[in-house]
């Protein structure tokens, strides 16, 4: 990966305010819904969960609290400490597992390929070679396993830039850039669409593909101040459930995510 573990670590505080922010709940609790409608399908509670650039457990935390044991993979060591934090302060520590490694380089042990659930969320846009990232996250998976991909989708990034920064010549130029500036991370982002990545994901096994959309409406609401307020909250993430696998919406969603079964051998 390009970025350096130092520089992911540096920006913890910055990130877990965004994850206590509006916008950072409604990204995990729309995917842990999405997750949901295909869990029970891979027999009972626990599964084995490998998540992958897990950083300090948002995911991992929500699917631990539902019975599973999930394997947290990282390169960041303070991301890592925050999840082994988070996970014993919510009670969780027996059940999450974190381990310091490159996700394109695994211990032997966690590529053997007995996991029920691999998520690759909010990986692809660091990464040079999507499909090579995207074959080692899938070896571990075992056969039927189920895969969860997330990543900014490049559709929203001139949409959002026309309606959050009123700037339609910016606007313009985003249609035909696929790289985005993160001021959390000082990181250049690589933007791709869920419409790249579906066959991508076919190719290497895939099958069964969903496709759902993460901030179909939140981001494209400029009051941000309002999306404190419990009820409007509350109203905004019934409608963000709503919409999440209803086209046109998760076509403009600022994040896309995509389930999909591996194919059996």
């Amino acid at each position: 990966m390009a970025e350096t573990p130092e520089k992911f670590d540096t920006a913890m505080t910055a990130w877990q305010q965004w994850q206590e922010a509006p916008w950072g709940r409604l990204r995990y609790s729309v995917a842990e819904a999405n997750l949901e409608r295909h869990l029970n399908g891979l027999g009972s509670a626990p599964l084995r969960v490998l998540d992958l650039a897990g950083g300090d457990g948002g995911d991992a935390v929500r699917l631990a609290a539902r019975g599973h044991h999930v394997t947290i993979v990282d390169y960041a060591p303070a991301m890592l400490l925050a999840a082994t934090e988070r996970a014993t302060g919510a009670g969780l520590a027996e059940r999450i597992t974190c381990v310091e490694a490159d996700v394109t380089d695994l211990p032997r042990e966690l590529a053997a390929g007995a996991f029920d659930v691999v998520l690759c969320h909010n990986l692809l846009q660091y990464v040079a070679d999507l499909p090579s990232t995207l074959a080692a996250a899938l070896a571990p998976l075992r056969p039927g396993g189920l895969v969860s991909v997330m990543a900014v989708n490049r559709h929203s990034a001139p949409l959002n830039i026309a309606v959050r920064e009123m700037d339609p010549a910016a606007a313009y130029a985003a249609l035909e850039s696929d790289q985005l500036r993160t001021q959390i991370f000082d990181s250049t982002l690589t933007l791709h669409t869920a419409e790249e990545i579906i066959p991508v994901l076919r190719d290497l096994g895939c099958q069964d593909v969903s496709h759902y959309g993460i901030r179909s409406f939140c981001d494209y609401i400029t009051d941000d101040a309002r999306k404190y307020d419990p009820a409007f909250y509350a109203d905004l993430e019934r409608l963000e459930l709503a919409v999440t696998d209803r086209p046109p919406y998760m076509h403009t969603a600022r994040l896309f995510q995509l389930t999909a079964r591996k194919r059996d051998s």
